[in-house]
């Protein structure tokens, strides 16, 4: 059975959105004025070549495939050719090579993904679609890039839950410009 891993870049005060790119947000890119060193860009690397799919919400799809597409090299034809599931009940063609569109329910659709693949299922950014994986327990892991900087403003990846949800720290470590990568996973 596969794991539910949602990675993401967040800033000390818990922001998700828009930490790279060109989003409709006051303050993106918030991310881009720090390096993850060598170090940094290998988990990456690492973490996707681990992946056998990835799960995404529309927004996150969205911007994902209007750029990756144009990349070249081993990890751009890993990220581009592994399958992608997206969440949404909008998108009606996905163009993006290997995209299904779940359109189910959640926790039947995620469940049967767990089942269908051996390794990780990885959750990009996508901060509703995690909050809801969150909330009904589907996340086995949680890979969090802390940036230091407070943005002050945007989304955030933890919101309300009916319950509390522990966890247990498998790892930390800092990489570059002071990125700390915390690995998280549900405690039993």
């Amino acid at each position: 059975m596969g794991r539910l891993v949602v990675t993401e870049y967040i800033s000390v005060d818990g922001v998700v959105e828009a930490p790279s790119g060109s989003e409709q947000f006051a303050r993106t890119g918030w991310s881009d004025h720090f390096s993850r060193g060598q170090e940094g860009q290998q988990f990456k690397v690492d973490e996707t070549m681990a992946a056998d799919a990835q799960l995404l919400g529309r927004v996150t799809y969205e911007l994902f495939a209007a750029s990756w597409p144009q990349y070249e090299g081993e990890f751009a034809d890993r990220f581009n050719r592994m399958p992608k599931y997206v969440v949404s009940s909008r998108l009606k063609d996905p163009e993006w090579e290997n995209t299904t569109v779940l359109k189910g329910d959640l926790i039947e659709e995620v469940t049967e993904l767990k089942r269908q693949y051996e390794r990780d299922i990885l959750v990009h950014g996508s901060p509703q679609l995690s909050q809801a994986l969150i909330e009904h327990d589907l996340v086995d892991a949680l890979h969090l890039l802390v940036y230091p900087i407070i943005v002050g403003a945007g989304k955030r990846l933890f919101g309300g839950t009916s319950g509390t949800k522990r966890l247990r720290v498998a790892s930390a470590r800092t990489f570059g410009d002071g990125v700390h990568l915390l690995i998280y996973e549900r405690a039993a």
